[in-house]
């Protein structure tokens, strides 16, 4: 049930490169234009700022969503929606993210992974598949697909127009103007 004394928390979630960035700002222009409070929180910002000290690890992955889970919570009780951009790749800490965020919508941004491997401009897939990064999601370390999610964005198959306007039409429902 939707509290309209609280922000939104749109948790995307989908394979590294599967477009989540890219939705993210889109998302956070449409609030921006509505005039409503919003923070956008994407996985390698965060990395680099209050999540620094965690590698890849599942243990510290699962911190890392924690940490994040704990903001975006924070934020929405002060009537701040938020949008997370983040891998997020194992379904119990997607869950606890649900469980703790008012107004939670997840998103699962779908992507093939050889298509994820075609965008990635860092070369990071091709460092995991030589050995070179290990627990990189999708090649040496798994993402479990959302078992259930308010929306599904395949940014392969639908541009990031369509994607945005499906997800509008379902935020539509849930933000206050």
């Amino acid at each position: 049930m939707i509290n309209n004394n609280k922000g939104t928390v749109i948790w995307l979630t989908g394979l590294p490169c599967s477009g989540k960035t890219t939705l993210s700002k889109e998302i956070e222009k449409y609030f921006q234009d509505k005039n409503l409070p919003i923070q956008r929180l994407d996985g390698d910002v965060v990395r680099t700022t209050i999540s620094n000290d965690l590698g890849f690890s599942k243990r510290d992955r699962d911190e890392n969503i924690r940490r994040v889970s704990y903001i975006a919570k924070m934020l929405a009780d002060n009537g701040i929606s938020v949008v997370v951009a983040f891998v997020s790749p194992y379904e119990k800490m997607r869950s606890f993210a649900r469980e703790i965020c008012p107004n939670f919508v997840g998103v699962y941004v779908k992507c093939s992974l050889e298509e994820c491997k075609r965008r990635d401009v860092k070369g990071m897939y091709a460092k995991a598949e030589r050995g070179e990064i290990g627990d990189f999601t999708g090649i040496n370390d798994p993402y479990e697909k959302p078992s259930r999610a308010e929306v599904v964005i395949d940014t392969e198959k639908g541009n990031i127009k369509n994607s945005l306007k499906k997800l509008k039409k379902l935020l539509g429902q849930s933000i206050k103007d």
